[in-house]
């Protein structure tokens, strides 16, 4: 009788390390919801226009000095040029009307993506006079893509098109038809491209001058379920760095770099357009301007949300691990975090759970504040978090090492009260006699030395203001 018992405690025991080893809700210490608040004032910049009663659906805003304008997407196909003082804007191209066929435009994952302009766009006389890019998903599947995941699985494609402006200083886009520079074929709905960018920290003649980097998802689903982001023979679930003025890639449309760390590895498979791999669906990255250290957020699967450091040949872990966890099945094992050698963990993450969000999260905006107008903010990583409109920051000079106990709140006051960026959405609503929005979809960019939070629920360009 002692032993069945001694038997039937062990096997209690066993289980419940187990189970407590599976986990939802990693970290049980929630963020600090009052402590180490940063509050900021902000005033409304801008307003996009809707489309069929729709709020615009901002996803990148772009500084452009050499024209002396900012710019800014809706996903559903056009680009606005904004001048610095906000009171003027213009659509400058919308993509949609040059056949582009933008695909599911009602679908908040799918539309043009991003785009970026060449940092010669408004130099005339050099390579990459008048050149900016776009990258969309796009209904026109006849081309053959570049790159095909799957035999069975077509859901869409997704188009980096180079565009050249004859003028870039006229107020609207005046070129010709765009240059396809790579298709994929997208397997499934979700987990498209991210971001696209050109390094603002490097001059003419830098190595990294000029050259495009290029964020691209698992191809969608949950739980990468054709394994492409570990797979270096995958396009998909990478950060891509082409030189899309060059010639040398397999299709002859853009170039990759002889410096990217995949090069010359003696897989003839292995891509070499491939900066870094092991990506999720990561939507943001950015440069510390005093240090060089480039960020990027990834939206995790169900459970976990990161920020992480990313750098040459870096492996960010998906989708064996997500953030500092092994990934099992759709939970995370707690065992061994961080174990695994040559995985680079996150700096900062937090779980869906915790307290200050909605049920659901989302990584999301991202940005060093290294300016002097708003002192608060120096030496601040920012990131957002799409669903609530929480914003964050941990300390770009002494980063953490994971985890969430390093994160701090911004809270932002427009004259009644410090609030999250949902709370002004809804109160906008209110005032716009709409609907209040249930997310905020909030991202964070820069231009002309300040500071601008953008999203998808009321059309209102924000600057944040001393």
């Amino acid at each position: 009788m002692l032993r069945n018992s001694l038997v039937l405690l062990a096997s209690t025991f066993f289980a419940t390390a187990l189970q407590a080893q599976l986990s939802n809700n990693p970290f049980l210490t929630p963020i600090e919801a009052e402590e180490g608040i940063i509050e900021v004032n902000v005033v409304e910049f801008a307003s996009l226009p809707e489309i069929d009663g729709v709020a615009a659906r901002m996803m990148e805003l772009v500084d452009e000095p050499g024209t002396g304008r900012i710019f800014v997407n809706d996903m559903t196909g056009p680009i606005y040029s904004v001048s610095y003082d906000g009171r003027t804007v213009i659509e400058y191209i919308n993509i949609d009307d040059w056949g582009v066929e933008v695909w599911a435009s009602e679908f908040r994952e799918g539309g043009m993506q991003n785009f970026a302009f060449h940092p010669q766009f408004g130099l005339r006389g050099t390579p990459g006079y008048g050149k900016f890019y776009t990258w969309t998903d796009s209904s026109n599947t006849q081309p053959m893509p570049d790159y095909i995941p799957s035999d069975t699985l077509d859901d869409h494609d997704l188009l980096l098109h180079e565009w050249t402006a004859a003028n870039p200083m006229n107020a609207t886009y005046d070129g010709g038809m765009p240059r396809e520079i790579l298709r994929l074929q997208q397997p499934y709905i979700n987990h498209n491209g991210g971001q696209i960018g050109f390094n603002p920290l490097a001059t003419s003649g830098d190595a990294d001058y000029g050259l495009l980097y290029v964020s691209v998802g698992d191809g969608g689903a949950g739980g990468d379920p054709l394994s492409m982001a570990q797979d270096l023979n995958s396009i998909f679930g990478k950060m891509l760095r082409i030189d899309p003025l060059g010639n040398n890639s397999p299709n002859g449309a853009y170039g990759i770099p002889a410096s990217n760390p995949f090069v010359n590895d003696g897989d003839n498979n292995t891509l070499g357009e491939i900066y870094a791999y092991g990506i999720r669906n990561a939507q943001h990255f950015t440069w510390d301007s005093a240090n060089g250290n480039m960020f990027i957020a990834d939206i995790g699967q169900n459970i976990v949300e990161k920020i992480s450091l990313i750098s040459l040949g870096a492996n960010l872990g998906w989708s064996t691990w997500e953030a500092s966890y092994t990934f099992s099945d759709g939970t995370i094992d707690m065992t061994n975090p961080r174990s695994e050698t040559g995985v680079t963990y996150p700096i900062a993450e937090w779980d869906h759970t915790d307290p200050v969000l909605q049920a659901r999260g989302a990584a999301s905006g991202l940005l060093v504040y290294r300016g002097e107008t708003i002192s608060q903010l120096q030496g601040k990583v920012l990131f957002a978090e799409l669903m609530s409109g929480e914003i964050f920051y941990v300390d770009a000079d002494n980063l953490p090492n994971g985890g969430q106990d390093s994160i701090r709140r911004v809270l932002l006051n427009n004259g009644s009260g410090a609030k999250t960026m949902l709370q002004l959405i809804q109160n906008a609503n209110q005032e716009q006699g709409k609907d209040a929005a249930s997310r905020a979809d909030t991202r964070i960019d820069t231009a002309n030395n300040q500071v601008f939070i953008l999203n998808k629920g009321d059309s209102i360009i924000r600057r944040l203001a001393p």
